[in-house]
């Protein structure tokens, strides 16, 4: 263990007592947090976005047999499908018979709800034994009854997308390991790409992270070490998303963030700062390059963005391929 690992405080002692939150906001029983933000008229507003007619799916492919196969939070394992029925069963003389010949395919696959691009449920991550909305952290034993990816599913997520591409901002293909940025770097990319970050936006970053991972075609490098690029903690970040009041954060990363935050050592604090307190939901391993081209090449950064993952009851997470529409 290293000393910063050994160093580093609880997640309540970092965060504070007092850090901003909108438990309570939408009643005692609310599951879906900032997504109230997403209301009729904010759809309206995305669809007033849309000049071209352009449609992008941002979920990166699901089952890749090829190197490097699929981006994951280490631990998890990719898809695994696998054919029932095919036309070699219908070999032999005990095959099935449909009238008029009929033969079909049919396959089945065990998979981790959040093995590809994926929406967090609220109930995801917790500390001091709360969920969102001050839910008891008992409820996820066995299955999630409160705060599960489903209330999301069902009310789907629509509305203005904005994408700022921290990496372009940069000037690099993909960020580094372990690099870092915050709200006034989101504001400074914003600024220079002529967009303005509104409140009630979908604010998806582009880090280039899932190009370094089919690029290096190297898992074990990969994971070496393994801290992604993204937003760090800080109380003045908390209180940017919670005086923006953004209902979703949609980054190309496995999780969102750096790994560990380089100041405390604690890992993933903006799951808990924004997810857990605030309600604001994760997206996570989306896919931005042909976005960020066409974003680039017009200079319009701002388009419709919708998406709603799997209906999973009780799930704590669930795959999903959002679309923009420009």
């Amino acid at each position: 263990m290293t000393e910063i690992e050994t160093a580093a405080p609880s997640m309540g002692d970092l965060l504070g007592a007092d850090t901003p939150s909108n438990w309570g906001k939408w009643g005692p029983d609310d599951e879906v947090g900032a997504l109230n933000y997403l209301d009729a008229g904010e759809v309206l507003r995305g669809v007033g976005h849309i000049k071209s007619g352009e449609t992008f799916t941002l979920q990166i492919e699901m089952g890749r047999t090829e190197s490097p196969g699929d981006p994951l939070w280490p631990g998890r394992e990719g898809i695994n499908r696998k054919n029932i029925l095919d036309e070699s069963s219908w070999d032999g003389d005990g095959a099935p018979q449909f009238p008029g010949g009929l033969h079909y395919a049919d396959d089945t696959a065990n998979i981790f709800l959040q093995g590809s691009t994926q929406y967090d449920a609220l109930g995801h991550v917790w500390y001091d034994g709360k969920l969102y909305n001050g839910y008891d952290a008992r409820s996820t034993v066995d299955a999630l009854e409160k705060a599960s990816v489903l209330p999301i599913a069902e009310k789907g997520v629509v509305g203005r997308g904005v994408l700022i591409d921290m990496a372009r901002y940069r000037g690099k293909k993909y960020l580094d390991k372990g690099e870092t940025f915050d709200h006034n770097d989101l504001e400074a990319a914003a600024a220079a790409q002529g967009v303005t970050i509104e409140p009630h936006d979908i604010l998806i970053i582009r880090t280039g992270w899932l190009t370094y991972w089919y690029e290096l075609n190297n898992p074990e490098e990969f994971y070496d070490g393994f801290c992604e690029p993204g937003l760090t903690y800080s109380r003045e970040l908390v209180q940017w998303f919670q005086d923006k009041e953004i209902p979703n954060l949609v980054t190309d990363t496995i999780a969102n963030e750096v790994t560990t935050d380089p100041e405390s050592g604690v890992a993933l604090p903006l799951h808990n700062a924004l997810m857990r307190n605030l309600g604001v939901v994760f997206t996570e391993i989306v896919w931005l390059e042909e976005l960020a081209e066409a974003c680039a090449a017009d200079n319009r950064w701002s388009f419709l963005y919708v998406a709603a993952p799997l209906k999973v009851v009780s799930g704590t997470g669930a795959p999903v391929n959002p679309v923009v529409i420009r």
